[in-house]
């Protein structure tokens, strides 16, 4: 009992020992450290109103319990099949086409030998993550409009056929996976260019003794290298799997595209916003979050039997 009542006292000790000497990075992470507790925790408790008949005028203590009479209603509205398509349609193509691609070029930059040229590069592919929404709509419809777009007018006259790319049904699902790629693909490079960092260079010096060339050092030392960072990735995707972007999608949406265009993130702000269901919209919410939930426990065992390490 004394060896704990000392261990306890001496870990409050170290405790307030360390917040003396390093207040200042305490203090940097307070906003963090809120943020996180106001908009991620304690916005959990509107999970309620998943439940309720919300009114506004009775709030959510007063609001009348309904149990899962929003859930039941949706999966059994034929909305139902028609976002659960549109966003899986969209949420594996991100998959396809857009989760390789910052592994593809982090190992394209990663064989420059030149270390200006390669902050150059990473510098210019960096700008678009901070370029908004609306302004990457605003210039995609400048290159795609049919009057006088660049793009489309190139189209056309390679084909001599007049296309119509931001209101045909079969470019949505290309376009909108396009414009994620062109303004996050940079963005996505830094973790792995930081995995590679990490690659002890004595490892590349062996393989070049035993006469590996480039491509078989990229296959035989760096991506087993970036192999652990690449899962770990991939299940932290699966919790926003059904997560196509709201802001991106609303922007992109016209009365000719919404039969394919229209996803869950759409559709909540819809009847939750606009029509006033906010108990609906809630449920709506609640079940993509119960599935991304369910996909990084299973992608996470998937990869502890395979002998990875997992997130936890």
């Amino acid at each position: 009992m004394i060896k704990n009542k000392a261990k306890n006292n001496s870990g409050k000790l170290s405790f307030s020992r360390s917040l003396k000497k390093y207040w200042i990075l305490y203090l940097m992470m307070l906003p963090g450290l809120l943020y996180f507790i106001v908009f991620k925790y304690g916005s959990m408790f509107g999970l309620i109103t998943a439940f309720q008949e919300f009114r506004l005028t009775k709030g959510v203590l007063g609001s009348q319990f309904v149990g899962f009479e929003h859930f039941a209603k949706f999966f059994q509205s034929n909305k139902f099949s028609t976002l659960f398509i549109n966003t899986m349609r969209l949420a594996v193509c991100n998959i396809i086409f857009f989760f390789p691609l910052p592994i593809i070029i982090s190992l394209l930059i990663n064989e420059l030998k030149s270390k200006r040229y390669k902050s150059v590069i990473q510098g210019v592919i960096y700008i678009p993550h901070f370029v908004s929404w609306v302004v990457v709509a605003s210039v995609v419809v400048e290159l795609f409009n049919t009057q006088d777009g660049a793009i489309t007018q190139m189209i056309n006259k390679a084909f001599g056929t007049s296309v119509n790319i931001l209101s045909n049904e079969n470019t949505f699902v290309g376009l909108i996976t396009g414009e994620q790629m062109w303004k996050e693909f940079g963005w996505g490079t830094i973790i792995f260019l930081a995995a590679l960092a990490g690659v002890d260079t004595q490892l590349y010096e062996a393989a070049k003794i035993d006469g590996a060339n480039r491509w078989k050092q990229t296959l035989h030392v760096t991506l087993p290298a970036m192999k652990p960072t690449i899962i770990i990735q991939l299940i932290l995707r699966m919790g926003n799997f059904l997560n196509t972007g709201f802001e991106q999608i609303l922007l992109a949406l016209n009365s000719s595209n919404r039969s394919v265009g229209e996803v869950f993130d759409t559709y909540v702000y819809q009847v939750a916003l606009q029509n006033g269901k906010i108990s609906y919209g809630t449920a709506i919410g609640m079940f993509k979050s119960v599935v991304g939930l369910i996909l990084v426990v299973t992608v996470n065992k998937i990869a502890k039997k395979a002998g990875e390490e997992g997130v936890y």
